[in-house]
């Protein structure tokens, strides 16, 4: 009873924090808002020259509402991929997903391929990141059936991201400057740019998937619980691992595709929760990972924006500063728990 009043008192806390990162968001920027401005926006007692029109219509809701999902998003693919491998400081980012998926959108966005399916659209764009995230991921697994060190692992995911790169930098030297600089800015990571036609593409993909994770909380924690014990439940683990591993790439390949990668938000979002909520069942963790990773994000994207402003940061600055130092922490103490 005590958990599970604890975990309703966490869920509800990051509800309310979810609610103030999206409030900060929309009040502050080049032009400010107050909270009686937004009551008489929303009530329509207030008319919006166009300049605040497009401020807040154009840029600040498209960046806040990709920010939620993404952020979101990014957490629950870092948990599927945690559960996975039953390790904690694994992710996207550092087992070189987000560099494969970088590949395969660099070979759009560099070269002069010109099939009609593949033209740089949102679906192509979208479906490069996906391939590229399943085949780094598939190269990862490839060498899990031969080592059994999961520390070795992580460094062969490294290594794949660094291949990955390497050949994305190769494209670069023969590419025309405009597509690199293209690239460049997709490369560092930014909310900027989200428009509600992406907005609406990604909750397409996300939306259903992060249902079907939370449908699979069961399965989830019986496999977490041993793979005896997931057998015993009737869970057939080869297809399970399947399951979470697409389920994963998905999720990190949409954030990927619209907002480029974006680091440490996999790894440290589900371990905070954990912390928080001292529980390790899926069902009330999946629905807390996804609301931390997205107040993660809005409260990172309104540091990128306001620090240096009018200078924009890259959204992985900002969440590589607060996100290294607890990968260390967790780093230390599995060091220590050995």
């Amino acid at each position: 009873m005590k958990r599970n009043k604890r975990a309703i008192v966490i869920l509800v806390a990051l509800v309310v924090f979810l609610i103030l990162s999206i409030v900060i968001n929309l009040v502050s920027g080049s032009i400010d808002f107050t909270l009686r401005d937004l009551v008489d926006i929303i009530l329509q007692n207030r008319d919006l020259s166009t300049l605040e029109y497009n401020i807040l219509y154009k840029i600040r809701l498209p960046r806040i509402v990709s920010s939620l999902l993404f952020g979101g998003a990014l957490g629950l693919s870092g948990f599927l991929l945690q559960t996975f491998f039953k390790n904690p400081i694994v992710g996207p980012y550092v087992l070189g997903v987000s560099s494969g998926a970088r590949f395969f959108v660099g070979i759009f966005i560099l070269t002069n391929l010109t099939l009609e399916i593949f033209d740089a659209g949102i679906l192509s764009i979208f479906i490069a990141s996906f391939v590229g995230s399943l085949l780094a991921m598939a190269l990862v697994l490839i060498f899990a059936r031969k080592v059994e060190n999961i520390s070795t692992l992580v460094v062969v995911g490294i290594m794949i991201g660094y291949i990955a790169s390497a050949g994305t930098n190769l494209m670069i030297t023969f590419a025309e400057q405009e597509k690199i600089a293209h690239l460049t800015i997709w490369s560092m990571g930014s909310f900027s740019g989200i428009s509600w036609d992406m907005i609406s593409f990604s909750l397409i993909i996300i939306v259903p998937t992060v249902l079907l994770t939370f449908l699979l909380s069961k399965p989830l924690e019986g496999y977490l619980l041993g793979e005896g014990y997931a057998k015993s439940m009737g869970i057939n683990i080869k297809a399970f691992r399947i399951i979470l591993i697409t389920l994963s790439s998905l999720l990190s390949a949409c954030v990927t595709a619209f907002a480029g990668p974006i680091s440490f938000v996999g790894i440290a979002v589900p371990h905070l929760t954990r912390l928080m909520m001292r529980t390790s069942k899926p069902k009330v963790l999946i629905p807390g990972i996804f609301l931390l990773g997205s107040s993660f994000c809005l409260l990172s994207d309104y540091f990128a924006r306001t620090i240096f402003s009018p200078i924009e940061l890259s959204i992985s600055t900002v969440t590589s500063f607060i996100g290294a130092p607890i990968v260390i922490y967790m780093m230390i103490n599995r060091r220590r728990g050995l």
